[in-house]
């Protein structure tokens, strides 16, 4: 009887453990099916923890993250963008595609024999599947960030009745590329969402050549000059000129230019035909007449060069060889001695034909400013070797040699005055002055043109004046070394 009672005991025990087993692996496997609809504790989707969350869940989640916002710092700026303005889009659909695949790719009992012995599951990271329209992002930095928040260079301005610029200030510029490249990254992460934008710091603007031809205009107008001016200025790195005639504090118009008296600046012209005509290979005796010519403006020494170049006629081979290059009212009609006679009936140019304006210019002898000021422009163009009217009209007598050794002659004129007293001591300044008494021993021509070379850039400047009654001194070199003055601190402005 013992033994019936202990074995239905036993019996009944086992059954009672064999049926909480099933209970409890019904339990388990029903708990483990739950969560199987569920994304494991160790999946990340694109950086955003979904453990334990649904499918719908898990795309709330993800908009949430990577439809939020991007900050952006940008000088003192705060500035939020959403990421669809710039063309953000996470692929929602293909990622929780990729996470239910994982999910349920694995073996169901493989993945319920781990949850029975609680087994960690290893990380699963699904990356970002997003895109971006790098158009859109470009756009909206530029013409929503950099045109709003950028600061532009303040350009150097004129001191108000000076001659020199005040320095501007320097400007930032948001770069575009860098940031771009920022936000794009910031776009891509669920937590880095915020941005400090970088710039490149633009040195100060420089001021604009009509600036320069604004102050120099001003600077004729308030001087006690009232005579006519005329000035031609060439930037020899850009070619940007200033042209411009100021008729007894009017400004006028110069086109065509106005012939004014050479007086002894028709010497450029005079040697530059020898150097055409005789080339350049100079024995002693020749290198002293033309040093007295463009060094000390001596008019017998002048005479002996025209000769040179042709007995009787050399002032008129001068004045073909510059209608040759283009300079038709600039001529030499007779030589420089008392009583030359002319050598041909007056020649009639554009410049001394105009009928508003009237400088009683030299029968003998005429330029314009801007004639001149070609004149250099040709000859230094030529000797750096890169082109110009003289090297086109004359390719097998003239060469780069040829023109430096011109502008070297030129460098003799040691006034210091008139365009020389208007830079700094040590600049190097090739130029041709001329100032001479007309017949009634007044003087009513002061002129002077020359290439002046600065550290901030070289340049061409020729002025010419002329006052009926009497030009003086005391008041034109003032105010032709305040205009050079001017244009040289126009090339060397001090920017930051």
């Amino acid at each position: 009887m013992r033994n019936r009672n202990t074995n239905i005991i036993l019996r009944g025990v086992s059954i009672l453990f064999l049926t909480a087993a099933l209970v409890i692996s019904i339990v388990s496997l029903i708990s483990y099916s739950r969560q199987r609809n569920s994304y494991p504790a160790s999946m990340n989707i694109a950086g955003v923890p979904v453990g334990g969350l649904t499918p719908t869940e898990a795309s709330q989640r993800l908009l949430e993250v990577y439809t939020s916002p991007i900050e952006m710092l940008y000088n003192d700026a705060v500035i939020h963008i959403d990421p669809a303005v710039v063309g953000f889009q996470p692929d929602i659909e293909t990622m929780l595609a990729a996470a239910d695949l994982n999910r349920t790719g694995n073996s169901f009992w493989g993945g319920y024999w781990d949850f029975l012995w609680n087994r960690t599951a290893p990380e699963i990271a699904i990356p970002l599947s997003a895109t971006i329209s790098d158009e859109r992002l470009r756009g909206y930095l530029q013409n929503e960030i950099a045109t709003r928040y950028d600061l532009p260079p303040s350009p150097a301005v004129p001191i108000p009745g000076g001659t020199s610029f005040l320095a501007g200030q320097p400007g930032q510029t948001l770069d575009i590329n860098r940031a771009a490249l920022l936000i794009s990254d910031a776009l891509r992460s669920p937590t880095n969402r915020s941005v400090a934008l970088t710039f490149t710091r633009s040195t100060a603007a420089r001021p604009t050549i009509e600036t320069l031809e604004t102050l120099l205009k001003q600077i004729v107008t308030v001087s006690d000059f009232d005579g006519l001016i005329g000035l031609y200025m060439m930037d020899l790195q850009t070619g940007q000129e200033i042209h411009f005639a100021i008729n007894n504090k009017q400004e006028i118009s110069a086109d065509p230019d106005i012939a004014f008296t050479a007086s002894s600046t028709i010497k450029v012209p005079i040697v530059t035909s020898y150097l055409i005509n005789r080339g350049s290979n100079l024995d002693a005796e020749t290198t002293d007449i033309i040093s007295r010519v463009l060094g000390k403006s001596d008019n017998s020494a002048t005479d002996l060069v025209l000769s040179k170049i042709e007995p009787n006629l050399g002032p008129l081979i001068v004045t073909k060889n510059m209608k040759e290059i283009g300079l038709n009212s600039t001529f030499l009609n007779g030589m420089f001695y008392l009583g030359a006679p002319p050598l041909a009936v007056r020649p009639i140019t554009p410049g001394n034909s105009r009928t508003d304006v009237f400088t009683d210019p030299d029968p003998y002898s005429q330029t314009t400013p801007a004639e001149m000021g070609a004149l250099l422009a040709d000859l230094y163009q030529c000797a750096q070797n890169s082109g110009g009217a003289l090297i086109a009209a004359f390719p097998d007598k003239v060469s780069p040699a040829t023109c430096q050794l011109l502008i070297d002659f030129m460098a003799q004129d040691k006034l210091g005055s008139l365009i020389q007293g208007g830079v700094p001591d040590g600049t190097l300044v090739p130029h041709k002055h001329g100032y001479v008494p007309a017949s009634d021993g007044i003087v009513h021509d002061i002129s002077d043109a020359g290439i002046v070379y600065s550290p901030g850039g070289n340049y061409v400047i020729a002025i010419y004046t002329y006052h009926p009654v009497t030009n003086i001194w005391d008041i034109t070199n003032p105010l032709i070394g305040d205009l050079t003055k001017a244009v040289y601190n126009y090339f060397n402005v001090t920017v930051e």
